[in-house]
Parts: C-alpha cells; sequence; structure tokens
C-alpha cells in the first residue's frame, strides 16, 4: 500500500531533506519564500539562485521517499522547516541549523529550557551515578535535558529526565524512527512517547560515522548550555562543548580524579574555560538569563500577553486575564500547595504540551514557583529571585 500523500509544505520539506548536500542552500531556498511549498512551486532557476547544485535539483523533482512519507503522516510525527514558527528558536540562531528537522513526540519541547548533559558511552559507575544524579536535580529546578541517547552518560541522563517527570530531548545520528544503538531501544520509545526524538535525517537514514559530530552540533544548539559529566581526552563529549561555545552557550564540566582516564577531558574543557561545577544549582544559576531570554520568544510564539496591563506580576490581589481563557482555566487549577503536571492536566482537560508552555510563561514573570516537578502559585511574600528556571 503506498503511503499517504502528505501535504504540500511537508511534500516539500522531505524532498529537500532527501537531497542532502549543503545546508546553507535549502535554508536559502526557504528563507527566500512565504512557504515550503511556494518554495518547491518556484521551479528549478529559484532553485539554483539559492545555491542548490544539480544533485539536489534532480532530488527536489522527485517524489518523497515512500518510508518519509508514511512516517510523516503517523499521530505524533512532526517536519519542521528552519521557518516554521515550531522550529526552536535557539537551534535557529545557532551555527549552521538544520533546514529540516524529524521531530517524534512533543514537539514542543524544543521550546522547553533544555541542559544537555553529555559524556563517555563507557563511564565509571561514579560517572554514572552523577549523570544521575545532576539529571534529577536540574529536572527539580524546572529544567529538562538533553542529550544523544548514545550508551552510558547520555542513557543515564535521558533515564533520569524521564524517571522525574521532566523534558527529555534526544538528538540521533540516524533517521528518527531508528533505535541506535539497539540497546537503547526501550529507552528510545519511553522518549518519543513522553519526551522528543529529534534528527536532521530522513527516516530510514542508517547510523554513520559522520553523522555524530553534526548530532553533537544540534544537541548543543537546542540547550541553554552543555554540561560535560565524564569524558576522555579526546570525546565526542568534548566536540559537543566546543560546538556550545562556539553557538554561544555555556560550557559545565564536573571535575574528577586525576588518576581516572575519563575525568581528563572534563580537565582539559576546565583549562580551556569551562566553568568547574561541583552541583545542579551552580549550572541552574548560571543559565537563568538564557532561560528568561528562551521565555520571551515563547510568549512571542504564543502571543501571549497573560496578565493585565498595568498589574505587576506577583501583585497582591491581580490575577491572570487573558483573551484566551484557556490561561485563566491553568490559573484557577494551580493552588499554594504543589501540584503535579498530571493533575494539572486533569483539571484543566488541556493537553500536557498546552500546560507546559504555559506554566513556563507563568514561571517567568514570578507567578509560579516548580519544586521537584510540581508547581504552585508565587505568594506575593515568595516571589524568587529571579523570572528564569532554576532559580
Amino acid at each position: 500500500m503506498p503511503a499517504p500523500h502528505p501535504d504540500a509544505d511537508t511534500d516539500c520539506l522531505l524532498r529537500l531533506a532527501a537531497a542532502g548536500g549543503a545546508l546553507a542552500p535549502r535554508r536559502a531556498l526557504l528563507a527566500a519564500h512565504a512557504s515550503p511549498a511556494a518554495a518547491l512551486a518556484a521551479g528549478p532557476e529559484a532553485w539554483a539562485a539559492a545555491g542548490l547544485d544539480a544533485a539536489q535539483r534532480r532530488a527536489l523533482r522527485a517524489p518523497p521517499p515512500d518510508l518519509a512519507a508514511g512516517w510523516s503522516s503517523a499521530r505524533g510525527h512532526r517536519v519542521l522547516g528552519w521557518r516554521d514558527p515550531d522550529y526552536p528558536p535557539l537551534l535557529r540562531d545557532a551555527p549552521n541549523p538544520p533546514p529540516v528537522l524529524f521531530v517524534a513526540g512533543d514537539v514542543d519541547l524544543l521550546w522547553s529550557p533544555l541542559v544537555a548533559v553529555v559524556g563517555s558511552r563507557r563511564p565509571t559507575a561514579g560517572g554514572l551515578d552523577h549523570a544521575r544524579a545532576f539529571s534529577r536535580a536540574l529536572a527539580a529546578a524546572g529544567l529538562g535535558i538533553a542529550s544523544g541517547l548514545a550508551l552510558g552518560v547520555d542513557a543515564a541522563a535521558h533515564e533520569a529526565a524521564l524517571d522525574a517527570g521532566a523534558a527529555t530531548v534526544a538528538v540521533l545520528g540516524c533517521g528518527p524512527d531508528l533505535a541506535y544503538p539497539r540497546a537503547n531501544a526501550r529507552l528510545h520509545a519511553r522518549i518519543e512517547a513522553a519526551g522528543a526524538v529529534v534528527s536532521e535525517h530522513p527516516p530510514g537514514t542508517p547510523a554513520l560515522r559522520e553523522h555524530f559530530p553534526a548530532r553533537n552540533r544540534i544537541v548543543a544548539g537546542l540547550s541553554l548550555g552543555v554540561l560535560v559529566i565524564e569524558a576522555a581526552y579526546r570525546s565526542g563529549a568534548l566536540i559537543t562543548a566546543r560546538l556550545a561555545a562556539e553557538a554561544g552557550r555555556e560550557a559545565f564540566a564536573v571535575p574528577g580524579s586525576i588518576h581516572n582516564p575519563m575525568a581528563r577531558g572534563c580537565h582539559r574543557l576546565i583549562r580551556d574555560g569551562a566553568q568547574l561545577v561541583e552541583r545542579a544549582e551552580e549550572v541552574a544559576a548560571a543559565l537563568a538569563p538564557v532561560a528568561q531570554a528562551l521565555g520571551g520568544a515563547l510568549r512571542r510564539r504564543l502571543g501571549a500577553p497573560i496578565y493585565a496591563p498595568g498589574a505587576p506580576p506577583g501583585a497582591p490581589g491581580t490575577e491572570p486575564v487573558s483573551a484566551d481563557p484557556d490561561y485563566n482555566r491553568l490559573w484557577q487549577a494551580l493552588g499554594h500547595d504543589p501540584t503535579g503536571m498530571d493533575r494539572l492536566v486533569e483539571r484543566t482537560g488541556l493537553t500536557t504540551a498546552e500546560v507546559s508552555s504555559m506554566l513556563l510563561l507563568m514561571e517567568l514573570d514570578g507567578r509560579v514557583v516548580v519544586e521537584h516537578g510540581r508547581y504552585s502559585r508565587t505568594s506575593a511574600t515568595r516571589r524568587p529571585q529571579g523570572a528564569g528556571r532554576g532559580q
């Protein structure tokens, strides 16, 4: 049975992803037209003017692969173009962003304040403990976890985030439909169900060695900062940290014993300027200003003036006022006693993604606090010291 035909915009994005080759011309083509469908309809001369080479132009003439078309039509799957309003702003502003992203799971999580937690595929027992402990503590501070779904530190960080009910985003060096390594197939499924799996490669693309350094730039680009737990002196985690620095992100490293070869990469990063951290709270505090900027982008995305003009957040007796009644419904569902996400979803009838986005805005405005994954109103006498998550 042939795959369902995608809509015109998705059809173009699938063809662009299948075209391969240089990223900049494909971004330029999308930037030059009002929509992906318009870019495809512009024809070969416009494609050449954007810089696409002959092989890329041939690929644009061909229908997208059935596998990709079928994957894109499944529930919970999204294909995002570089100019799509849902394309994550941090990644869009990073060096060399992918023109097309394939997302399985909750696309709104790409707008969450994320910390990349990365490290060795063969960590020590202590390194695994650190990966879990830091990820749990970052989750309790309201931050999500991004990583690469590799064995070792990556997998431990993803699992800790899932167990804490926090956002987690896995970036793959293969198609979004393939679990790599196979040992993480169950974890891949858990993340797709409760987090987000992301790739710049079309479904069916195998894991190739050259894909992984490029994958690391997406991990770094999606995140407010990168935390390296354990890494050898030459390690992919160090590449991620370097790419984070090139994208203007903070890099953090956990020190270790001078006798542990898995600590040498972290010590190298610290010598090169990464922040030495011993507690997750240090990471959260350093990233709070960047989280505020992300909250501003989220406000623009949702078009959401939540509060009445002239009513300062947290002022005694003020209540949220919005043209969208969903905000008021969520505010009424919140109390001064900490309430979990599941209960808020149940009380409001909204989706988890909708509640998560609204809570982030309320938290950044100082009206909501989060502790251990549970949300409550901020009283006038108990304002947080900052507007960002993690404070």
